[in-house]
């Protein structure tokens, strides 16, 4: 289930902002987070399986006060309708460049320092 979830958090300088975006991007389930709102003072975060209270009380022992705005679902965009007319099959001008590296051990062997 995607969701998209707007966390407000109190940053008052880049400093805070860096780390509320740290913050929420490792944690798990989330695909992306951005700044929103007219005074950025809001993340929105949009993921798939993303636990929101965990989040802000992550956001809590990092930062200073982090509350739950919003937490909607996103519904994926309805398939459009295939097209009937028929497609010509694409042509590769060229084959992959694939690199191919020959191992050859040394035919004499280093010296023995012992003896």
């Amino acid at each position: 289930m995607k969701q998209k979830i707007v966390i407000k958090v109190s940053m008052h300088c880049r400093k805070f902002r860096r780390k509320a975006l740290q913050v929420a991007a490792v944690a798990y389930g989330v695909t992306s987070v951005a700044l929103h709102g007219p005074e950025k003072d809001k993340l929105m975060i949009l993921g798939d399986g993303v636990d929101a209270a965990c989040l802000t009380e992550a956001l809590r022992k990092k930062l200073c006060h982090a509350s739950v705005e919003q937490v909607e679902q996103v519904k994926d965009p309805e398939p459009s309708k295939p097209d009937k007319s028929p497609k010509l099959p694409i042509l590769c001008c060229q084959p992959p460049q694939v690199e191919y590296y020959r191992v050859v051990p040394d035919p004499t062997p280093a010296p023995c320092t012992i003896m």
